[in-house]
């Protein structure tokens, strides 16, 4: 039985299971990351600047148009996204904890999805503080009646997280028995602290584009993890037609 093959049957057999996921999962749904080399932030000086809070109080112009570039609206959920709901789903219990903005992982199926850093397609006017539809954001900066400024709801540089989703994402992670980190460096703080509140039985496997560093017991999966999860639905599908009918 090979390596990864362990790893399915493992990730079968856990009762609760948590991910904890970054932007090499919407990679194969044909969103940039962040910072390789085709990332968004190649060839910015400031990158981070655009997407603070000074930057949107400042120069709320810079801001708007930056982050209209981070709207990939045509994307659809991946392998990636589809296994993850299947496997959460099929134990009933656990989820999946992103710092994605994009909303994909909750294109697909029904487990919980808790987005660390918001969303990039719940916006709201800064004035009158309505809601309002992205794609109307995306055609102007300023709410139609009131004259506010329109901000998608994800968390800028120099903004706290909400109290709530860290406190939600702690106790994922606590009752979890088997952990997934999912396509990120696993360097983004306070995201990559929350295998601080891991129970001790826990199990950890990463699947990544390449080695991250964490200070627990953890199976490495060094490769793209479409292919892992492709590969996975394949063994399972194959396993499942192995089963005898009743």
């Amino acid at each position: 039985m090979s390596k990864v093959e362990v790893l399915f049957e493992k990730m079968e057999a856990s009762c609760n299971v948590v991910a904890l996921t970054g932007a090499g999962v919407s990679v194969a749904s044909g969103i940039p990351d962040y910072r390789s080399v085709k990332g968004v932030y190649q060839g910015l000086e400031q990158p981070e600047y655009l997407l603070s809070r000074t930057c949107f109080e400042q120069e709320p112009h810079k801001f708007y148009q930056f982050v209209k570039n981070l709207y990939h609206s045509e994307a659809k959920a991946n392998i990636i996204h589809h296994e993850l709901q299947d496997l959460i789903m099929a134990k009933g219990t656990g989820g999946i904890i992103t710092q994605n903005i994009d909303q994909l992982h909750g294109q697909y199926g029904s487990a919980e999805v808790v987005e660390f850093h918001g969303s990039l397609y719940r916006c709201y006017c800064t004035k009158c503080r309505r809601f309002i539809d992205s794609c109307d954001y995306l055609v102007s900066a300023y709410h139609p009646n009131c004259g506010g400024i329109i901000r998608p709801d994800i968390v800028l540089y120099e903004e706290g997280l909400d109290d709530l989703v860290v406190n939600r994402s702690k106790e994922l992670i606590n009752q979890a028995d088997l952990i997934l980190i999912v396509g990120t460096s696993f360097k983004v703080f306070p995201f990559c602290q929350l295998l601080n509140f891991k129970n001790e039985l826990s199990d950890v496997i990463v699947i990544n584009d390449r080695s991250i560093m964490i200070d627990v017991p953890h199976e490495m999966v060094i490769g793209k993890a479409e292919s892992f999860f492709e590969e996975m639905n394949e063994w399972r599908m194959k396993n499942n037609a192995k089963k005898p009918t009743r």
